[in-house]
């Protein structure tokens, strides 16, 4: 990633909303703006495409890609804990922290070890790229959310009850909502995906992405690796609401994710901007 003005901006935003515990805002400056117009034409289109011949064949090409890419990019990935997972039989819903478009690959490796096919939850913004981006954002397994509560509760949820209830899956959803470029630190979640799983009855992966800088710096980043951290496997409480369970879901989550943050970094964790947030970052 080139130290560009772009980037500089970027991490001045990230730097802005921590202070301001603004976690869940866009921070990229360069990300597709939609209307709500243009938002509802991607859902529509995916729901209406994805049990198309055409869509499957896509989908099929973009899945090879998709696992190619994931070996080449967690050349030097380790995985710690997968015991946690190997208790999962069913399907589930993986959180963890979102820093990077290809991090997903981390949380892929993980699942193609398991053995389970893995969706990942996206942005409607994300399926506005165009060219080869494009093409894997749309087809590689990507189910978009919106700010739309009726498509949330109607289809949205639908797709992922068929993902993981029916088919056993796993779906990947980023509780912290917005990519924040390299940042080390786990952000207070939204409660959406502990929503979906106790509505579902189905429990949550825990997992923490710590990312280690090597190397030397070029155009003012050092490379990463990353180390995947499966934490706890956590499960809806069936005398509890699917609101009340969103709630103790999301805190617990939270708890593990900060607990694993203060252990591998050393340090306690707090929302005061430091450089060294920013991984890979020379500065």
């Amino acid at each position: 990633m080139l130290m560009d003005n772009n980037r500089q901006a970027v991490i001045e935003n990230i730097k802005r909303f921590a202070q301001n515990g603004q976690f869940h805002n866009k921070t990229e400056i360069t990300d597709p703006v939609l209307t709500k117009e243009e938002e509802k034409e991607i859902t529509s289109r995916f729901i209406n495409n994805r049990d198309k011949l055409s869509y499957k064949i896509k989908k099929f090409f973009a899945l090879l890609i998709a696992d190619v890419g994931t070996k080449i990019i967690n050349s030097k990935t380790e995985i710690k804990g997968i015991k946690t997972a190997q208790t999962l039989k069913d399907g589930f819903i993986v959180t963890s922290n979102h820093f990077s478009p290809l991090e997903n690959t981390v949380i892929r490796s993980l699942t193609n070890k398991l053995s389970f096919n893995l969706s990942v939850v996206a942005q409607t913004s994300n399926f506005a790229m165009k060219g080869f981006l494009g093409y894997i954002m749309n087809y590689a397994d990507t189910i978009p959310i919106s700010v739309d509560p009726r498509y949330l509760a109607t289809s949205f949820l639908s797709v992922i009850k068929e993902k993981t209830v029916e088919k056993g899956q796993a779906v990947l959803i980023y509780p912290e909502q917005e990519l924040w470029f390299n940042y080390r630190k786990p952000r207070p979640p939204k409660e959406g995906a502990y929503y979906f799983a106790a509505k579902l009855n189905i429990p949550v992966l825990s997992c923490f992405v710590e990312i280690r800088d090597y190397g030397k710096a070029k155009n003012g980043f050092k490379k990463t690796r990353y180390i995947l951290h499966v934490l706890e496997v956590i499960y809806p409480e069936k005398e509890k609401s699917a609101r009340e369970n969103a709630i103790l879901m999301a805190q617990k989550d939270y708890e593990l994710k900060k607990a694993k943050y203060e252990e591998v970094y050393g340090k306690k964790l707090t929302y005061d901007f430091e450089n060294s947030d920013i991984a890979g970052w020379e500065n």
